[in-house]
């Protein structure tokens, strides 16, 4: 029998196609990260247009855009910054976003949780139909609610005033904090549960010792969302908040209203305000990915 007669040799066949899959799985790995590294690369092209330009002169950004300091990085500068601090409106407006963004995430996951674990694990008259009322206010429209709570703010006290804008921000926030933190307890074994109550845990340790660690995860995200929200809003604080002393979104809003192209401090006062989600976002990131696998995998 010739060599030609012979029969194939299956591991020789078999480990080429091995071989010829793996090349043609790397191949197409490669060609994945190569496009994502693209569009990551797209995607940060405004952020990196607006750092650079923070760090121009006004006279330089008139004389190009800010794709000139790849050919003359020396005309990098900080002025624009130095000039940013020693505005009283924006840097004040900063201290003012804080003093709203943060009260309003911290009433949202605190109301929140406790009520996602109400709906979750304890029996009272109405439950259902009360979640049912929670998820209905998901599909309520900011903007309805703007002139009768307006009405409301004006009666009581609380019209232009940072307090009004952090409970607008709450009430708002809470539908879906509640959805998605009652869902998430919800999941949590039963018999865990039962077994710290046999252990005599009440229902303020049991929540607090038992369901506040096991949702941690999704507590995080629901944070990093309802910060980002708050940080970005520009409606509700052009509605609600102080006029002479309002929150950065507002302030940067007013500076293009009273001095045109005043980008020397746009530019910086934009990137500052979008520094501030960045940190947060990335400071709980662990957290955020570990939340959204878990409702995944859920």
């Amino acid at each position: 029998m010739t060599r030609s007669d012979a029969a194939p040799d299956p591991g020789r066949a078999g480990r080429a196609t091995t071989w010829a899959g793996r090349a043609a799985a790397g191949l197409a790995g490669g060609a994945v990260r190569v496009f994502l590294v693209v569009a990551a690369l797209f995607w940060l092209l405004p952020t990196l247009g607006l750092l650079v330009s923070s760090l121009l002169s006004p006279t330089d950004l008139n004389d190009g855009g800010w794709w000139q300091v790849l050919s003359a990085p020396s005309r990098l500068t900080a002025d624009n910054y130095e000039r940013l601090l020693a505005n009283d409106t924006i840097t004040s407006s900063l201290l003012n976003t804080f003093a709203i963004a943060v009260p309003a995430t911290l009433l949202v996951l605190v109301l929140g949780s406790l009520a996602g674990y109400a709906f979750a694990w304890l029996e009272f008259p109405g439950r259902d139909w009360l979640f049912l009322v929670v998820v209905g206010l998901l599909v309520v429209p900011v903007q309805v609610a703007l002139i009768p709570v307006s009405e409301l703010f004006g009666t009581i006290g609380l019209f232009e005033t940072t307090a009004g804008v952090v409970l607008f921000h709450t009430a708002f926030g809470l539908p879906f904090a509640v959805f998605l933190l009652r869902n998430f307890f919800a999941e949590i074994p039963r018999e865990l549960l039962e077994a710290a109550r046999l252990d005599g845990a009440g229902e303020l340790r049991l929540f607090t010792r038992v369901v506040l660690p096991l949702g941690g995860p999704a507590i995080a995200s629901l944070g990093i969302f309802q910060f980002l929200w708050v940080w970005n809003d520009m409606l509700v604080a052009l509605v609600f908040a102080d006029s002479a002393d309002p929150p950065i979104t507002v302030a940067l809003q007013q500076q293009v209203r009273q001095f045109g192209n005043n980008i020397d401090v746009l530019a910086p006062g934009a990137f500052l305000s979008m520094v501030v989600p960045l940190v947060v976002f990335f400071a709980f990131q662990r957290q955020f990915v570990t939340g959204v696998m878990a409702g995944a995998v859920k």
